[in-house]
């Protein structure tokens, strides 16, 4: 079969938000390993936000937004970058990258769940069975003893969770909010606003922030990496997917990032797979498989990005 260059383009997509997505847990986790974890997230978001801005201007994108677009971004970019992403990133000090990763794919259950509660979505059958399955991968997960027994363990899965509840809540809040139309200029202001919050809440905790000439080699590496290809490279990615191939086929990497995650944990940090854990990790997901029903593909989609 030709190798066209549309062809190439999306096989380089799906590599993006297959491996550069499933290994931004591991890149956060060699950050908080010298950064304080607000900062750290702070300077990430507010940096790729600033770059986006460039691009757009480059691109001749109107930056303008109405104040209700202005304050719906604000919001979205709490939500999901200031408490979502910032727990996790904060979380990690405590909890392996491929553990974290694997809590999180958990997502569409917790929004599926509020789906029900908040606009009472009648649940399908297949969801229901999706929602039990995926219990019981999330127990055998968390009740491992030899993970509750480390240190910040249990405080890090409950701040994993609540970042879930706050992108689930977020992905309902702005399939509903008025939003600019483009993605980049959506996805630019939603990156500052949450990067200054993140910047916020590193000040009101007390964070020691490594001033930026003390940053060794690995640090801006990682940071860079994170900024260039974590939050701009597989978005972009995500994105052109979209309007190339089917939601379902993009929602694989639902399934991708945690084992991308445990495996680059493993090899480069020598984080402990455990034989539950791999067990967890096929229920965990064979749950998740069975919830991601087309109508729910447009509301999961949201998540992956904010890694």
């Amino acid at each position: 079969m030709k190798l066209t260059k549309e062809r190439l383009y999306i096989i380089l997509s799906f590599f993006s938000i297959y491996v550069i997505w499933g290994s931004t847990y591991l890149l956060n986790k060699i950050l908080v390993s010298q950064l304080a974890p607000f900062f750290a997230a702070s300077i990430r978001f507010i940096t790729a936000s600033v770059l986006i801005f460039i691009i757009a201007k480059a691109l001749k994108i109107p930056l303008k937004i109405t104040k209700r677009q202005l304050r719906n971004t604000s919001i979205a970019g709490f939500l999901f970058l200031t408490i979502g992403n910032g727990l996790v990133v904060w979380s990690l000090q405590y909890v392996d990258s491929g553990f974290a990763a694997l809590e999180i794919s958990a997502q569409p259950l917790v929004v599926l769940i509020l789906l029900r509660i908040l606009e009472g979505k009648k649940i399908q059958p297949m969801s229901i069975l999706g929602v039990i399955i995926g219990c019981i991968g999330i127990y055998l997960l968390v009740s491992q003893r030899e993970m509750i027994g480390k240190d910040g363990m249990i405080t890090g899965m409950v701040m994993i969770f609540i970042c879930m509840l706050s992108w689930a809540y977020s992905s309902l809040f702005v399939a509903k909010a008025d939003l600019p139309k483009n993605f980049f200029v959506n996805t630019g202001y939603q990156m500052l606003f949450g990067g200054l919050m993140l910047f916020i809440a590193s000040i009101a905790a007390g964070e020691e922030r490594l001033a930026f000439t003390r940053w060794n080699t690995e640090i801006i590496s990682v940071m860079g990496m994170l900024i260039i290809f974590g939050s701009i490279v597989a978005f972009t990615a995500f994105n052109y997917l979209l309007t190339k191939v089917s939601p379902e086929k993009v929602a694989t990497s639902t399934y991708v990032n945690p084992i991308v995650a445990l495996v680059l944990g493993w090899y480069f940090l020598n984080e402990t797979i455990t034989l539950q854990s791999i067990i967890a990790a096929a229920v965990l997901l064979t749950g998740v498989y069975f919830i991601n029903t087309k109508k729910m593909l447009t509301i999961f989609k949201r998540f992956n990005k904010n890694l």
